[in-house]
């Protein structure tokens, strides 16, 4: 065979696989474009941890057990699934709020609480896994309003405390109807503060006015950059009392068995102290909790993943899809010419 001929069926083989890449990627991008609309809905994740409980316990039994041992927690297991398939299994639902101090995990708490409030049941059990050391007011009021939406549809509400929940963290954990701490978590704080810095005597110093116009005798009473008067600060301190007031009388309403007046001055406790205090009522993992419903409850953690972009979505199933088909290409490519 002379070298052009080579040639000749090497481009046509190129120009035929260049056809077969087009039209693939073509499909592809059709593909992408009608999992992305069909993906374009809240994006809530689901984990059977019920499920995930006993897939461990079943690896580790494997290793550890003989084969008469195992043959026998098989028979166990499969008498338990018998009973339990003639029950009503009730549902525990497990969300996580990991705060900052905007409180910005109340978007997905909102979102979550909807969710679970579409299907739980009183029969059922809504577990709240907290980790928060406070933050603003409001966002803190919106989250515990949340949690108490499951309150108000008379379904046991339960917060675990593994490390930390104090101040706005508190604020949340209090509508529940039962506590459960870590022993050395931090739990309390039921105070607020407020720090601003003011820089009017640096202006000041080196001839520099500032301004500031309001309508309203209290529409500022301190500021970064203006002078700071003695009836301002009267009133910003009256400010902080009155929504240390509205914070206990929150703690008081939802647990009324707190003396509110002995722990309401700012200050935490780790685990056993808290709950000699009243602040909660068990001293236990959320895992040991978890672990020991799992065998007689469906668990399902709920919670709602970052929604991803339109372009993100294509480019993620378009680039693993193109490299894919790259490589295919290649790959006859290489026996078509060196076979």
């Amino acid at each position: 065979m002379e070298f052009t001929d080579v040639l000749m069926q090497f481009g046509l083989f190129s120009a035929k696989a260049l056809v077969i890449v087009l039209a693939i990627s073509a499909i592809l991008l059709l593909i992408a474009l009608l999992a992305a609309k069909a993906q374009d809905k809240p994006e809530i994740e689901i984990e059977l941890l019920h499920k995930k409980y006993k897939l461990f316990g079943k690896i580790l039994k494997n290793a550890a057990l003989t084969k008469e041992e195992l043959k026998e927690e098989r028979k166990k297991a499969k008498k338990t699934e018998k009973e339990q398939k003639k029950e009503h299994l009730r549902k525990i639902f497990v969300i996580d709020f990991d705060g900052d101090i905007k409180a910005s995990a109340v978007d997905h708490l909102r979102q979550e609480i909807t969710a679970v409030l579409n299907v739980a049941t009183p029969q059922d059990e809504v577990v709240v896994r907290i980790e928060s050391p406070g933050g603003v007011v409001h966002g803190y009021g919106l989250a515990a309003s949340q949690l108490l939406r499951v309150r108000e549809k008379n379904i046991p509400l339960t917060v675990c405390v593994d490390k930390v929940a104090a101040s706005g963290g508190y604020l949340m954990s209090c509508t529940a109807n039962k506590i459960l701490c870590a022993p050395f978590a931090i739990v309390g704080s039921i105070g607020v503060v407020a720090q601003i810095p003011n820089f009017h005597r640096v202006l000041k110093k080196h001839d520099v006015d500032y301004k500031e116009y309001t309508a309203g005798e209290f529409k500022r009473t301190v500021s970064l950059l203006g002078e700071i008067t003695d009836k301002g600060e009267e009133k910003f301190k009256e400010q902080l009392e009155a929504t240390h007031r509205l914070f206990k009388s929150f703690v008081q309403k939802n647990r009324p068995q707190l003396d509110v007046a002995k722990v309401a001055t700012g200050e935490y406790w780790y685990g056993e102290d808290a709950k000699n205090l009243g602040l909660v009522d068990e001293i236990r993992t959320s895992d040991d909790y978890l672990l020991s419903q799992s065998d007689t409850n469906q668990i399902l953690k709920i919670s709602f993943a970052k929604k991803q972009k339109l372009a993100d979505k294509l480019s993620n199933v378009l680039g693993k899809a193109a490299y894919s088909a790259v490589l295919k290409v290649v790959d006859d490519l290489e026996r078509k010419t060196f076979v």
